[in-house]
């Protein structure tokens, strides 16, 4: 991938993506990149999606660095890609290793296991430093006690991309903050109610303690300790927050789902449930809808639904899909139910488990049952990946309104809803995009003709900030009005 994206730039785009580049909190976790080290012709390489201008679009890179199971990534506020790690090294935007970013969590499971990019799930983290504007720090572990499966050391990398030309440079890694046994992964952030810092989040191995840290322009503090849950011995697992940050599951095929909510202002978790998933020997993958009423559940040869508004929640549990016996590209990589993630679209995506060229998505996630639509192996990449489904934080979480928390007046998004809509290009063919603030809500998009009759209508999923619309208008002068929640923003546009 070259440096300043130039396959992703026409003219047209170009002046879109500098209207996109105004608008707050636009890019950061728009891109996934996945795939293999480029040393051979596609279906070997590396391959993208990004979600930038709302429908995702795939692309081939290459690349001198596999990407599996650990991988994490950030895109600047024009979505261009800063740099990326897959445990072992961090690379920049050219796709190679970045300065000083070898070596990352030495161990024998690294050196001698997977030197090319570690097979651990959420193993690693990338955050902004808060307060400034081209720091971050990266948050990482590996396997330490291979015997036992264990995580003994949580590490801290830091990356400066005010270095080297603006390719960026690790300015110190391997950094110990906690040295005990963990479980390998399972590392996640979540926004402080204040809007500016970062709750970071693990668990202990044989022990049911959950730590975490807060991260503020000035300190790393932790970690603290909290006994809530079950003990849990080591495990196949994924965890997850809603996109509001109110909710937060763990899920592993051998002791089933559990439930929590979350105090954004003291970090703390209150369990408020648990899900037996008894046909999940191997299954591990867990994503929220957008609006955080549904969890999907990947059981490895089915799928399944669970309402987390219902009264009985275990009897909630709807079978969704079962595996439909899809190897790809042929026996034995099977394109089984792995681990899940919410995606910019709205729509959930779903890993094979198996080095294959497929995914599954959910199109519609917050609809109850079937409605849901799930497409067994609907995306097909143009490279193999492995599970390579990147551990991004809602970077565009803001403060919680009305907390005792809420003092630093960072509340933007939460507080009042300043759209900031642009619609692109201004006369048209009936194509054209949609960008606005990112919001907590869901909301609708309607467009209505010059004698006020509406002529196309569909949702918009919260926490999304580009709608890329294709219509079959005629020619003529429409009014495209955005509502989330009571407030609503319209602009006028003309077909030609």
């Amino acid at each position: 991938m070259s440096f300043n994206k130039l396959h992703r730039f026409s003219a047209t785009l170009a002046a879109v993506l500098l209207v996109l580049a105004n608008a707050a909190g636009q890019g950061l976790n728009n891109l996934w990149m996945g795939g293999y080290e480029s040393w051979n012709v596609p279906p070997w390489g590396g391959s993208d999606i990004d979600f930038f201008l709302g429908t995702p679009s795939i692309t081939v890179h290459s690349r001198s660095i596999d990407l599996s199971y650990t991988t994490a990534n950030i895109t600047d506020s024009a979505g261009n890609l800063l740099f990326f790690t897959n445990g072992v090294v961090v690379g920049n935007a050219l796709g190679d290793t970045m300065q000083n970013g070898s070596g990352l969590n030495p161990s024998d499971y690294t050196d001698n296991w997977y030197p090319t990019g570690l097979h651990l799930l959420q193993a690693n983290l990338i955050l902004p430093i808060p307060g400034t504007t081209h720091q971050y720090l990266l948050f990482h572990c590996t396997v330490d006690q291979i015997p036992g499966f264990t995580s003994r050391y949580l590490y801290i990398s830091k990356v400066d991309m005010s270095l080297n030309g603006g390719l960026g440079a690790v300015v110190y890694k391997n950094q110990l903050i906690y040295d005990g046994d963990l479980q390998p992964g399972r590392l996640l952030a979540l926004r402080h109610g204040n809007g500016r810092d970062w709750w970071v989040y693990a668990h202990e191995l044989n022990n049911d303690v959950f730590l975490r840290w807060l991260v503020s322009p000035y300190e790393i503090n932790g970690p603290t300790i909290q006994h809530v849950g079950i003990v849990r011995p080591p495990d196949a697992a994924q965890v997850a927050f809603s996109l509001d940050g109110q909710r937060f599951a763990y899920y592993s095929g051998d002791f089933g789902l559990d439930l929590f909510e979350v105090d954004r202002c003291d970090g703390t978790f209150v369990q408020t449930g648990h899900v037996d998933v008894s046909d999940a020997y191997y299954g591990w993958g867990v994503a929220f809808s957008p609006s955080g009423r549904f969890l999907y559940l990947s059981a490895e040869t089915r799928l399944h639904q669970v309402d987390v508004d219902a009264t009985d929640i275990q009897a909630s549990m709807l079978e969704i899909a079962e595996w439909d016996s899809t190897y790809s590209p042929g026996f034995p990589f099977a394109t089984l139910f792995g681990a899940s993630k919410l995606a910019p679209d709205g729509k959930i995506y779903i890993s094979s488990m198996n080095t294959t060229d497929k995914l599954h998505v959910i199109n519609h996630p917050d609809s109850l049952g079937l409605a849901c639509d799930v497409v067994q192996h609907g995306i097909t990449l143009p490279t193999y990946w492995s599970n390579s489904l990147p551990n991004h934080s809602n970077y565009h979480l803001g403060a919680l309104d009305g907390s005792i928390c809420d003092s630093l007046g960072l509340g933007v998004v939460e507080r009042k809803p300043e759209f900031n809509l642009a619609l692109f290009p201004n006369p048209n063919t009936g194509a054209f995009t949609l960008s606005f603030a990112p919001q907590p809500v869901a909301g609708w998009l309607e467009v209505y003709d010059v004698n006020g009759r509406l002529v196309h209508s569909e949702g918009i999923a919260p926490w999304s900030q580009l709608k890329r619309m294709h219509t079959n208008l005629q020619a003529g002068v429409y009014q495209c009005r955005l509502r989330f929640g009571e407030e609503q923003v319209v602009r006028r546009f003309i077909v030609e």
